[in-house]
């Protein structure tokens, strides 16, 4: 990983270092297109044509009702496990609720809602390339259910053999998912946007994929098909903010947790002043990455990641706040007094006994998170991605009395005649029916 102090960067080259690897979205769009054609036009033929080219899998069957489905076998320890994620999950996103409906009395006579409506039909992109995420079916699954969703479907690529990933299928059992779409890349996204002859049409797409799934749903989300997705997301990252009593084995194998997700992801060490051992993390991260199964591949990601040394933590949130992370982690001494200082993060981890993963797993917030930047501008996934919201008012005669004279002049200036007489008709009634 490259070192750079912060002392030595103008802002043109701290600017620089929030930039991604590179992806070239415009051959991806080329690329992604046609597919998303062909399914639209051909359906479920076009779907399991792509899968035996892509997956290598020749299906007769694209789509399964989950009730249909028996029950998966699997190790008790297992279920256990996911049993914990999902009870902690489903506290967390349906605490959430409880901010989701209000009414007001603006003024008196005049009554204002806000009221949460499910979107009708989900779909959920579970990802199954180079690593199955189950773990990702409860993320998404568990609030679209509390939600009260009425359609919602799974979309994950099948194994080699057409099956479904077992604990996919339990987590979809668990969050009563109706529909598991066995395809995975472009041709998925484009199946749920458009809905086939087995797959039926949703709303809105949710959950993250690699590159041509984000075109997909990017593409579809401006497209005829008139479906929503949750966010653009793209590789996997993370920031790790650590100071001079960080443990380097622990700070290595946060970076680590990240890179391994794929070649394209970004890890980011900010070392909190010059007393922060880098020499002993990088020896970590080296020694580490010989022990993982996929350390080919969080060397690739670490290939183009990078250290940067700043003096303080004031500077540290600075930056993090320009980098705007995907996960970031604040090893630090009294981590939470910072984290007013932190506006740009998909999600926070603070102190040093939480790693990363407990958010990706079990802890019970949502690990479906902005990438590439995009925390700026987005939150990751809540129970607010699976609802839209309604506003609703309510008017007395005298909340119309009071009212009605501003909005008729409102109307007036800008030379809306019909919205004005709705107005002063109605008043005009009102004064009659107390002259009588």
């Amino acid at each position: 990983m490259k070192i750079y102090k912060l002392s030595e960067l103008n802002a043109d080259q701290v600017q620089d270092l929030r930039n991604r690897p590179r992806i070239d979205f415009s051959s991806i769009f080329e690329t992604v297109a046609p597919i998303v054609e062909n399914v639209q036009k051909r359906g479920d033929a076009a779907v399991r044509e792509y899968t035996k080219r892509f997956d290598g899998v020749d299906l007769e069957k694209i789509v399964e009702r989950v009730c249909d489905l028996p029950d998966p076998v699997l190790d008790s320890d297992v279920k256990a496990a996911f049993d914990v994620a999902y009870d902690n999950i489903y506290v967390f996103h349906a605490a959430q609720r409880k901010t989701q409906q209000l009414q007001v009395e603006t003024m008196p006579g005049v009554q204002c809602w806000r009221v949460a409506r499910a979107v009708n039909a989900v779909g959920l992109y579970v990802p199954g390339g180079t690593a199955v995420l189950p773990s990702t079916a409860l993320m998404l699954a568990v609030p679209a259910q509390i939600a009260g969703c009425k359609t919602t479907i799974i979309a994950t690529p099948p194994r080699k053999d057409g099956s479904i990933c077992p604990e996919v299928v339990y987590c979809a059992k668990r969050a009563g998912v109706s529909h598991i779409l066995k395809a995975g890349g472009a041709q998925a996204v484009a199946a749920m946007a458009w809905g086939t002859e087995s797959c039926p049409k949703v709303h809105k797409i949710l959950g993250p994929g690699n590159q041509y799934v984000t075109a997909a749903k990017m593409t579809l989300q401006n497209s005829e098909a008139m479906v929503s997705i949750d966010m653009p997301a793209g590789p996997s990252e993370v920031l790790v903010i650590a100071d001079k009593y960080a443990s380097p084995v622990h700070v290595a194998a946060d970076l680590l947790s990240q890179a391994e997700h794929g070649p394209d992801s970004q890890v980011v060490l900010v070392a909190v002043g010059d007393e922060v051992d880098t020499g002993a993390i990088e020896r970590e991260i080296v020694q580490q990455c010989l022990d993982l199964p996929r350390g080919t591949i969080a060397a690739k990601a670490l290939s183009h990641s990078f250290v940067l040394v700043v003096k303080n933590m004031a500077e540290a949130c600075n930056f993090s706040n320009i980098y705007a992370p995907e996960h970031l982690i604040v090893n630090v001494e009294d981590a939470e007094l910072w984290l007013d200082h932190l506006d740009n993060a998909g999600s926070v981890f603070l102190g040093r006994w939480t790693p990363e993963s407990v958010g990706d797993y079990a802890s019970g917030t949502n690990h479906v998170l902005p990438t590439y930047g995009y925390a700026r501008m987005y939150g990751g996934v809540s129970l607010d991605s699976f609802v839209k919201y309604m506003t609703v008012q309510s008017l007395t005669a005298k909340g119309l009395q009071r009212l009605g004279p501003s909005v008729a002049k409102m109307a007036e200036v800008e030379g809306l005649d019909a919205h004005q007489r709705a107005v002063t008709l109605r008043l005009r009634d009102i004064q009659a029916a107390k002259s009588n």
